[in-house]
Parts: C-alpha cells; structure tokens; sequence
C-alpha cells in the first residue's frame, strides 16, 4: 500500500490483521472442538454397538447357553482391545486436528494482513488526498496574500505616490482579492454539493448551454472565441442553476486550454434515452497520466495545460459534484484530432 503513511496506516493495519485473526481463532478452536466432541461422541457408540453385538454372539454360541457378562477372558481381551484402538484413534484425531489449525491460522495470518490492507486502502488514499488538497489549498491562498503584502509594503516604502499610482495598487489589490474570494466560494460550493442533492426540474438543454454561454463571454479570454453548438432539443430533469454553473466551469476550462481564437464545440444528442452533452477544446489535450486524476480537488496536471492558466484546480471537481447532484455523470478523454473532451451525460 503505497498511498499509506508508516507511522499511522501501518499501526492500523498491524492492530487489524490482529483483530481479523483473533475472529479466525476463536472461530476455528470453536469449530475444531464442536468437531472433536461429535467424533468422540460417535466413536463411543460405535464402541458401544460392537461390546453389544460381541454379547449377542457370546450368547449365541456359547456352548452351556449362558450368557456371557464383562468380566470373562474373551470379553475383557475386547475391551481392552477396543480401548486401545480408540485410544489410537483419538490421539491421531487430536494430531489431525492440531495440523488443519495451524494450517488454516498459517493461511489466516497472511489472508488477515491482506484483508487490513484493503480495507485501510479508501482511508489512506481519502488521507493522501486530503493531505494533498491541504497542500495545495495553502499554497493557493499564500500565493495571493504574498502578492498583497509585497505590493502594500512596496508602496508604503515610496516617499512620495500619485494618485494613478495609488489607484494601479488598489486594482491590483482588487484582482488579488478577487481570487481570494472566487477561492472561497467554490469551497464552498464543494461542500454543500458534497452534502446533499438539488431539487430537479424539466429545462431544456438549449437554455442551459445558452445560459452557460452568455457566462462564459463575460471573459476577456473568450472575446476571439466561437462557440459552435450542435444541439439536439431536448428537455432534462436537473437543477438549472447548478447545471449552468456545470456547462460554465467546462466551457470556462476549454477557453483557458483551447487556441484564444479558436472554437469550443458543444455537441448534444439522445443516446439510449439518456441525454449525452459534450464540450470539446482544441487545445494540446489531456495526458494519459491525468485523465484518472483530473476531477480531483486542487489537481493541476500537466505543465502544458496548466502552467500558463490561472485557476485553483477546484473547478472540475466542482463540476463533477454538481453532476453527481443532478444524478448525471461527467467524464474526461482526449478528442480524435486533438483537444480535451468532457462528457456529460442527464438523465
């Protein structure tokens, strides 16, 4: 388990294989001594009969006729026979049994340390990623107090500032801020979609795109791009608030990945009587060693698709919990001919 930290997971896995082999213990000593007493009950009758039948034929051909009681020759010769045969037998039953324990302990051991494993494996990779979230949480909230400070203590330091000057650091100020604010908020959209559903309504797809799209433009990144929509009409049963948020952090993404005077493509049709929305940038794409991670909270992948894209890699996760409200599913792949392509499918 690789996503598991020593000093934490492997205490935890230690104590729980010892747990899941105390359980196999007790079941198999149970199991062994329930087992040994139905033998031993079933030996001893078998005991039993043979002492009655050898009576049976002690007095069948007995020569006065009389019959035999315990006690003479024949008899106690039986007996003892047949008490050291049961003996025998009960000895080599004890050994049998003490070699199916260890054995199956022996497998048990190995099955229990395993089985801890897997079982700690969601928790340790639940703890790695909200390690990892608190990682990058932290570098994107210092990122902008750090330009803050710099510029006010810059500022402060001058002797003498006119007023564009002071209006320059105000704006500048204000874009800081204003990440700080846009950082907070899909925060906290996160969590309240992470807690609970939306309420569901019939809305067609045309004005959730059309929405979305009146959103986007909004954007000085998107002023030289076209939207090109291939859309099938169609009426859907979601939240149209949050799917306009959905369709507007996906058209949002591929402006930033995509050429700033290219074309981002929606393409909309019924397939198996679920609606199936796509969005497709033409930018460089998305590498293979992403595509699994890519909805994950704080996630910055590749350097090609992000080192020149401001952002705070909480969109995508968002959009993928606002999907999961709406009971749609939302996935991730690289176009034929190049550029990213998320798939959206409603009910």
């Amino acid at each position: 388990m690789a996503l598991m930290r020593p000093d934490i997971f492997h205490s935890a896995r230690l104590k729980l294989t010892a747990f899941y082999f105390a359980i196999l213990a007790v079941f198999c000593l149970l199991l062994t001594f329930g087992v040994r007493a139905v033998t031993t009950h079933e030996l001893s009758r078998g005991d039993d009969a043979q002492r009655g039948a050898l009576h049976r034929l002690f007095e069948r051909y007995s020569d006065d006729n009389v019959v035999p009681v315990f006690g003479v020759p024949g008899d106690r010769y039986f007996a003892n026979t047949q008490e050291q045969q049961a003996g025998l037998t009960r000895q080599n039953l004890n050994r049998d049994f003490v070699s199916i324990d260890l054995g199956l302990l022996a497998v048990g051991a190995v099955l229990s340390y395993w089985y801890a494993g897997r079982t700690l494996r969601p928790i340790a990779a639940l703890h790695e990623q909200q390690k990892r979230f608190t990682s990058d949480a932290s570098h994107e909230l210092r990122t902008p107090l750090a330009s803050l400070r710099l510029e006010n203590e810059i500022f402060l330091r001058q002797k003498h500032f006119s007023e564009p000057e002071a209006r320059e650091l105000i704006a500048s100020n204000l874009e800081e801020v204003n990440r700080l604010e846009k950082l907070a908020t899909n925060l906290l959209a996160l969590n309240s979609y992470e807690n609970g559903g939306v309420s569901h309504a019939p809305v067609t797809v045309g004005e959730l795109t059309g929405a979305a799209i009146a959103r986007v433009r909004r954007s000085k990144d998107a002023r030289k791009v076209k939207f090109v929509q291939d859309i099938v009409g169609a009426a859907v049963d979601v939240n149209r608030d949050s799917m306009v948020e959905l369709l507007t952090i996906l058209l949002d993404n591929a402006v930033k990945y995509g050429p700033k005077d290219g074309a981002v493509v929606l393409t909309g049709r019924m397939i198996d009587e679920r609606y199936v929305l796509t969005v497709r940038d033409h930018g460089p794409g998305v590498a293979e060693a992403d595509l699994p991670h890519i909805f994950e909270r704080m996630y910055r992948g590749d350097k090609a698709r992000s080192s020149k894209v401001s952002g705070h890699g909480i969109g995508l996760s968002l959009a993928q919990h606002i999907a999961s409200a709406n009971d749609a599913t939302l996935a991730a792949r690289n176009a034929e001919g190049g550029g990213a392509e998320f798939v959206l499918t409603l009910q």
